[in-house]
């Protein structure tokens, strides 16, 4: 426990009321933020969110050059918001504005890193499909969520409370850097030797048509981590409003099926084949202007870059720092990940993978 960082929180919330209330630690995740519940002595229960700024790299200023970018680090590079107060208050707002149930925002400080929010409950989708609730009505209102999302054109900035935040582009430079991550982390993880140079220049020629399509499609909002984890059921509220939505200050202007790929090809609990194509058909026909063929594509190309991503930086290297439950995840995203590559279309790709990550090496 940080002395400093704890006499900050102290601070904060004696300065909006809150110094009385009993603190709840929640549970965490790879992220540099904690959370926890707040239990004033009167009224609801509250979310304190601790996102200490000097724990992450810079964000990426919306003019810097794709050079600036990397030598300010992963976050520039790759358009993460880096915790970023300003942007959890803005994106929320707008969220709630367009009938979306995000935590209203309580207080904040951004200079500190401290929020107080709405407290949605513990209905986690996940959460409530392991103790038996039915996944299907789950997944289609979170499929109708991105439906909503998807049938408005986002602003460049998002305002709220006096705050600006800039709605970047998850352009062909965030998705490379992304997904070159494997190439980083995954030989160290699985004690193979790095990969040849003639390796990483068939990798980034393979790639390239992959991230292009991913850039020239970035047309909607985008939650950028929306799986069953980060939803909250609400079945006293209406519509798409049932579904409450968590961890979304990463959010950017993306291609369409970029939260699809994370919902449906969820790297933390197994989604079948048949509920994949079921939800993909329900989203594909509440959008009839979208060329299926190539939506389905792209969403394929994607859902493999974004798993190569979720081996490399998210799973190898938090394995690699000695947090070994991660190791449990790894199985399930090399099949979808495998599964993605039998399209005919990702051809190369998949022997790439089959020549360089042999099956042994899969974890």
């Amino acid at each position: 426990m940080n002395p400093e960082r704890e006499a900050a929180k102290a601070r904060f919330l004696k300065d909006h009321g809150l110094a009385t209330a009993r603190r709840e630690p929640l549970a965490g995740d790879a992220s540099t933020r904690s959370y926890a519940r707040l239990h004033p002595a009167d009224g609801p229960p509250l979310i304190l969110m601790d996102q200490p700024p000097v724990l992450e790299t810079p964000i990426c200023p919306p003019s810097a050059s794709d050079a600036e970018r990397l030598a300010l680090g992963y976050n520039a590079a790759a358009r993460l918001a880096a915790g970023s107060i300003a942007a959890f208050v803005t994106t929320a707002a707008w969220l709630r504005d367009h009938g979306l149930s995000a935590p209203k925002i309580v207080a904040f400080d951004v200079d500190a890193g401290l929020a107080v929010l709405e407290d949605l409950g513990d209905g986690l989708f996940a959460t409530l499909i392991a103790g038996g609730q039915a996944e299907t009505p789950l997944y289609e209102a979170a499929v109708d969520v991105q439906v909503q999302l998807h049938g408005q054109r986002p602003p460049d900035i998002l305002t709220a409370e006096g705050l600006a935040w800039p709605l970047l582009t998850y352009d062909t430079l965030a998705l490379k850097v992304a997904t070159d991550t494997f190439l980083e982390w995954w030989p160290k993880f699985a004690e193979i030797p790095a990969f040849s140079p003639d390796a990483i220049t068939q990798w980034d020629a393979l790639w390239a048509a992959v991230w292009v399509r991913g850039e020239a499609g970035a047309s909607v909002f985008c939650h950028r981590d929306y799986h069953a984890q980060n939803l909250i059921w609400l079945p006293e509220r209406k519509g798409a409003a049932r579904v409450g939505l968590l961890d979304f200050q990463d959010a950017l202007r993306a291609h369409p099926a970029w939260d699809l790929t994370h919902l449906l090809q969820d790297a933390r609990r197994d989604v079948s084949p048949v509920l994949e194509t079921v939800m993909l058909r329900r989203y594909l026909d509440a959008r009839p202007t979208q060329e299926a063929d190539a939506f389905l594509a792209d969403y394929r190309a994607l859902a493999a870059s974004n798993a190569a991503r979720i081996l490399g930086r998210v799973f190898a290297r938090q394995a690699l720092l000695g947090r070994s439950q991660y190791k449990a995840f790894m199985p399930r995203t090399w099949r979808y990940l495998e599964r993605n590559l039998t399209d005919p279309a990702l051809a190369g790709l998949k022997t790439w993978f089959d020549t360089n990550v042999p099956a042994g090496a899969r974890a």
